[in-house]
């Protein structure tokens, strides 16, 4: 927290290659801090920390309007086409430290692709990371970021019916994260009201949870 009239929330994107994490961080910022590109290998090579300005019109506290910033951790992919496993877990581990070891983490996004169907083992490397990284309690504090949701759209797919066909590994994924979860379409820039809808929702996740905080000492 910075003063009493604004709220700070401290977030990191973990998933695998070409899942649009990059570009869900930047949605979430509303810029362009982190490198996105299609590219036939893993894109993000090193954790980078982008914040947002400050973002008026989504939070009241004690009856007055509150500003919010947004504090987003990029990550490499896991799994990676140059990084180990052991790499990329002691390079994430070791950024949550320094730039949320003081103030927290509320929230790991956990981010998978809406336009592709969610495996058996494929999502088990990402949430096993996510398990180290966060310990026993990780499922209080993950939510999933279903991105590409703009071509499932398009595929004819709303929420309601995406979901109804969903594998039963996502639906047991969802369940296990308390149905913590968000569709977003991956447009090069989203509109303000979108990106206000998004983090609305996050918020309100951060706020079913009470407000807690995870936190990674630096040993």
């Amino acid at each position: 927290m910075a003063d009493s009239n604004e709220m700070t929330i401290n977030l990191v994107v973990l998933g695998k290659t070409q899942t649009g994490k990059s570009a869900a961080g930047n949605s979430l910022l509303g810029s362009a801090d982190f490198e996105s590109r299609l590219c036939p290998s893993s894109v993000t090579m090193c954790c980078s920390l982008g914040r947002s300005g400050r973002i008026l019109g989504l939070i009241r506290r004690n009856g007055r309007e509150s500003a919010l910033c947004v504090r987003v951790l990029d990550t490499p992919s896991y799994p990676h086409s140059a990084l180990s496993k052991e790499q990329v877990r002691d390079m994430v581990r070791a950024a949550l430290a320094q730039h949320f070891g003081e103030e927290g983490l509320h929230l790991a996004l956990l981010v998978l692709r809406a336009d592709l169907p969610v495996c058996p083992d494929e999502s088990d490397d990402t949430v096993q990371l996510i398990q180290e990284l966060l310990g026993p309690t990780w499922k209080d504090f993950t939510a999933v970021l279903l991105t590409h949701a703009d071509k499932a759209e398009e595929a004819g797919y709303s929420e309601e019916t995406y979901l109804h066909s969903a594998s039963s590994t996502l639906l047991s994924l969802l369940s296990s994260v308390q149905h913590k979860y968000i569709f977003l379409d991956n447009h090069s820039s989203i509109i303000k009201e979108e990106r206000n809808i998004v983090l609305r929702k996050l918020l309100n996740f951060i706020r079913r949870n009470n407000y807690q905080i995870l936190k990674h000492s630096k040993e």
